[in-house]
């Protein structure tokens, strides 16, 4: 492991040569200067792991130094060498998010300390983190192979998505690599799980998981009460782990009561698994019940505009017809803005259905996969996105408004998305759909260990668009591609994140109960 490399700059820093030895001695590497100036040019050249800064100096102080620094790099840790604590100096201090501070005079061993435990810290984590994962990798590798049930699988993903964040904290990228194929081994358990569960949840006589369409039979409707406005949020696309990584900024103005998880029906695809969220019923009974609104995906319109007549059909056949609600569907940022203005209206309603498009106001227009595969080229980074546009969202802002009045929040979503990256070839008439994850068509010819297929589209709750149609879903991080410019569409689309088939990531999605802090 190569020295720290440790900046210290102060303008009495030759009275100080012996404390640089001492920290030369302990293995780091110290470089000197005098001023400001000098430091904040030093550190635009060169790599620095903690910045020692005195703060009374000529010219430019220590917290003038040290703001310009944090513009350079705003990661570098620094460490304020003060001759007094006076409340305001600290206050400004730490506004500037100093990473320690020590009173002059300094003792070797007090800045040798504060060194270790800055530097050593990342260290320390990174090495705690892996432990506990190779701990507990043999026993989520006992858990993938006890033949887990529905709600086994639901902790098994949560527990998987927890060891990705923490591996975040790691700088062990061959760790990284063992838990990505332990999740790759998962997923591919859970393929064969749905393979052989999947149609017989849809029996109601059966025991099965929380499916979209009585989500909110179960895990909404039951906490709306007179007095009390319940806010159900749903955000599309959005993945349990991009869940927790907006998590800390609910939690600023929410308590989070119950964290769970559902399952998405199949295909895992906005306009079935929305429209059985609303309709509180499987496609099939949706098309039977109103098959003017209903439409297949080979059929020309709208495949999510008449959720709210869906949505009122199920009030009605629970017998819930008086509650007093509204209904928001934001998909561009004029939509988000007049949400914001408008949420403190809702208040006098029992239940406020909220639909944030999160990837449409995130592309702006553009393709989802285009955008998502610029800007998120990895799982860390589509996290990453999600938690910077939650932050500034009209969304966050609307939200923020109501935080201070009593309310009920309920978020959840219509299904997760996974990086796809295994083409598997599929040959299909001229009314094959075309998405990458699941298809339907008449004389689907594929490889059947690739995919889990319903040659009567009815088992899986879906309906039949055409006589001899059957539905196909990709397994694990598979996408479907015909053979017509094949080699073009599997570079295009490989490692673009794609939903409607049969993951843990776009299966096992989030479903969140929350109130607001006030009492």
């Amino acid at each position: 492991m190569s020295a720290a490399k440790i900046l210290w700059v102060d303008d009495e820093i030759e009275s100080l040569q012996s404390q640089k030895f001492f920290l030369e001695n302990k293995g780091y590497e110290v470089t000197t200067l005098t001023n400001g100036f000098d430091a904040i040019e030093y550190v635009k050249e060169n790599a620095v792991d903690v910045v020692l800064m005195d703060e009374s100096m000529p010219g430019l102080t220590g917290l003038q130094t040290l703001a310009q620094i944090k513009a350079v790099n705003s990661q570098i840790p620094i460490v304020l060498i003060t001759k007094n604590e006076t409340e305001n100096l600290m206050d400004d201090a730490i506004g500037n998010e100093i990473s320690d501070y020590l009173i002059k005079p300094v003792n070797p061993n007090q800045v040798w300390l504060s060194l270790k435990k800055i530097i050593d810290n990342r260290r320390l984590v990174a090495e705690k983190t892996t432990t506990a994962y190779q701990q507990q990798f043999r026993e989520l590798f006992m858990s993938l192979n006890s033949n887990p049930d529905y709600n086994e699988w639901m902790d098994i993903y949560k527990k998987l998505v927890y060891w990705e964040l923490e591996m975040e904290k790691s700088d062990s990228p061959e760790m990284q690599e063992i838990l990505q194929s332990q999740k790759q081994e998962a997923n591919t358990e859970f393929f064969k799980f749905i393979s052989r569960n999947y149609a017989s949840w849809l029996d109601p006589k059966n025991n099965a998981p929380i499916l979209s369409h009585n989500l909110l039979q179960f895990k909404v409707l039951p906490h709306v009460e007179k007095g009390t406005p319940t806010f159900f949020l749903l955000i599309d696309n959005l993945r349990f782990d991009q869940w927790k990584a907006i998590q800390p900024l609910f939690a600023e103005n929410f308590r989070i009561l119950e964290e769970e998880t559902f399952y998405s029906i199949l295909p895992t695809a906005t306009q079935y698994s929305r429209n059985a969220i609303f309709g509180g019923l499987l496609p099939i009974d949706i098309e039977k019940q109103f098959p003017v609104e209903w439409k297949n995906d080979d059929e020309e319109g709208g495949k999510n505009l008449f959720e709210e007549t869906f949505f009122k059909g199920q009030l009605k056949r629970l017998r819930k017809d008086n509650i007093k609600y509204s209904y928001t569907k934001v998909v561009n940022n004029n939509e988000g803005l007049q949400l914001v203005n408008n949420i403190h209206n809702l208040m006098g309603n029992d239940l406020n259905i909220i639909i944030y498009n999160f990837v449409d106001m995130l592309s702006h227009a553009r393709t989802e996969m285009e955008v998502l595969k610029e800007l998120a080229g990895d799982e860390i980074s589509y996290r990453s996105i999600t938690k910077s546009w939650f932050e500034h969202s009209s969304l966050n802002q609307a939200l923020k408004k109501i935080a201070d009045k009593k309310v009920n929040l309920i978020v959840a979503t219509d299904h997760g998305t996974v990086k796809v990256k295994t083409p598997y070839k599929v040959i299909g008439d001229k009314q094959t759909t075309t998405n990458l994850r699941y298809k339907h068509g008449r004389n689907l010819n594929y490889e059947p260990k690739d995919v889990l297929a319903f040659k009567d589209p009815r088992q899986a709750g879906l309906p039949v668009p055409n006589v001899n149609s059957s539905f196909i879903f990709a397994k694990e991080d598979g996408f479907l591609c015909y053979p017509n410019n094949y080699n073009h569409f599997v570079n295009y689309y490989r490692n673009t994140f794609q939903h409607g088939g049969v993951s843990m990531e776009e299966m096992i999605v989030p479903v969140i109960k929350m109130v607001s802090k006030v009492s």
